[in-house]
């Protein structure tokens, strides 16, 4: 086996026509019929803030790993706090492993020894103050400071919050995903979801589709800011494509992350192109994953942030297989590195891959659970010349970088002073 493992409606801010010249910060582009606009973006003095006073802001995580959406609330956190803003993250840690799981370990032959210690999340080493409450208990407002705004980022932090006092900060909730779907859920769990959403504080939703199924459940007051990147995180020169065909992936045990569907295109891929190379990056251990026993892999576990743009950059496209997606942010962080990306329609990879209004597509759009169709795909990158190639990097980067998080940190901080101002 040759494997190696390293390291342990179309209207949307990626328009890929050539940008207009403006004197002032531009509009948010006109929704399209049917669709969510976003929330306007505010005029923003030199400094941030527009001159007005900083607010004390409170972001409430269940718990701090490495996820998309963790990286979303510390991207906020640090421009916020950027700005003049006291900004604190409070997070919960894991809870104790029960007893009885761990005789059950140890009676199936794996051992008695404690699970393995917490991996680092996003907001370790991030240089914000960030609390961690013990894990196995359910936080009270005694456990947060005072603030003007506390920001709610997943469905049991909004429950949690419900009737805690003024003073720890009136409610924003960030809604990151469509949390009904995820695997494991239960229909009680669902119906909670559901109840946050009806909670009567304002909320923010990262996609259009995520306001509206919202909206569908009676959620109101919800505003869309879309996600965006960290130019300065991932970037990449212009280059020809690689020596070898390399398609990468991000790897999940979660089975709505469509890992099993990337595996197999590349099987089906490697029948016409058998020197197909893979790069992949993951936080879990590639033992007991779908890549294991897939041949010419790299495997990068958990790799420092400022690595990843270069497992991105050695591909020549990026697999996007997911089922079910809130925003999926390695489709927009693949795009700034110049590696065009084969993706399923699930969060913002319509927009993001689809072609805008009279021009051309910066990526390639695949039907859900099409291993075949990706597979294609795979095959059709694989194909084209490096004139072709090289104008659907170019295309993929342009589209990424056209909104930054600095734009997206606007639009919330709008959002957070009205709602510290009601």
């Amino acid at each position: 086996m040759w494997t190696r493992a390293r390291g342990a409606d179309r209207t949307h801010p990626w328009d890929t026509r050539p940008p207009l010249i403006m004197l002032e910060s531009p509009a948010p582009p006109a929704p399209a019929p049917g669709e969510d606009a976003p929330a306007p973006a505010p005029a923003r003095a030199a400094g941030g803030g527009g001159g007005e006073r900083p607010l004390a802001v409170t972001f409430l995580l269940k718990r701090s790993d490495l996820s998309g959406g963790v990286r979303v609330v510390r991207a906020y956190a640090e421009r916020l706090r950027g700005r003049g803003h006291r900004v604190v993250v409070v997070s919960c840690a894991d809870p104790p492993e029960p007893l009885l799981r761990r005789l059950k370990r140890g009676l199936k032959g794996e051992g008695w020894k404690k699970r393995p210690p917490r991996v680092p999340g996003h907001m370790d080493a991030s240089g914000l103050p960030h609390r961690v409450l013990p894990g196995g208990r359910t936080p009270d407002a005694g456990d947060l400071p005072d603030a003007d705004v506390l920001v709610t980022t997943w469905w049991e932090t909004a429950e949690w919050a419900r009737g805690w006092p003024a003073r720890k900060g009136r409610p924003l909730y960030l809604v990151q995903h469509d949390e009904r779907v995820f695997d494991g859920i239960t229909p009680e769990q669902r119906r909670r979801v559901e109840e946050t959403w009806r909670l009567g504080c304002p909320k923010v939703a990262v996609a259009g589709w995520i306001a509206r199924e919202m909206r569908e459940a009676g959620a109101e007051d919800v505003h869309v800011i879309l996600n965006a990147l960290d130019p300065e995180l991932f970037h990449a020169p212009p280059r020809p494509k690689r020596p070898v065909p390399t398609v990468g992936l991000m790897h999940s045990h979660a089975r709505f992350k469509g890992v099993d569907v990337a595996v197999e295109a590349i099987r089906i891929a490697r029948e016409s192109l058998p020197r197909l190379a893979v790069e992949a990056f993951g936080s879990g251990p590639l033992e007991g994953s779908l890549l294991e026993g897939l041949p010419g892999v790299t495997y990068h576990r958990q790799p420092p942030q400022d690595e990843i743009r270069g497992v991105y950059a050695a591909c020549d496209a990026w697999l996007f297989g997911s089922r079910c997606e809130g925003f999926g942010l390695p489709i927009l962080e693949a795009m700034a590195c110049r590696t065009p990306v084969i993706g399923t329609p699930a969060g913002a990879a319509p927009e993001l891959l689809g072609p805008p209004p009279g021009g051309e597509a910066a990526g390639l759009l695949v039907p859900m659970e099409d291993p075949a169709a990706m597979a294609e795909a795979i095959v059709r990158v694989a194909g084209m010349d490096e004139g072709r190639w090289r104008a659907l990097s170019e295309r993929a980067h342009a589209t990424a970088t056209r909104y930054t998080w600095d734009e997206a940190t606007d639009l919330l901080e709008a959002q957070i002073r009205r709602v510290a101002a009601a």
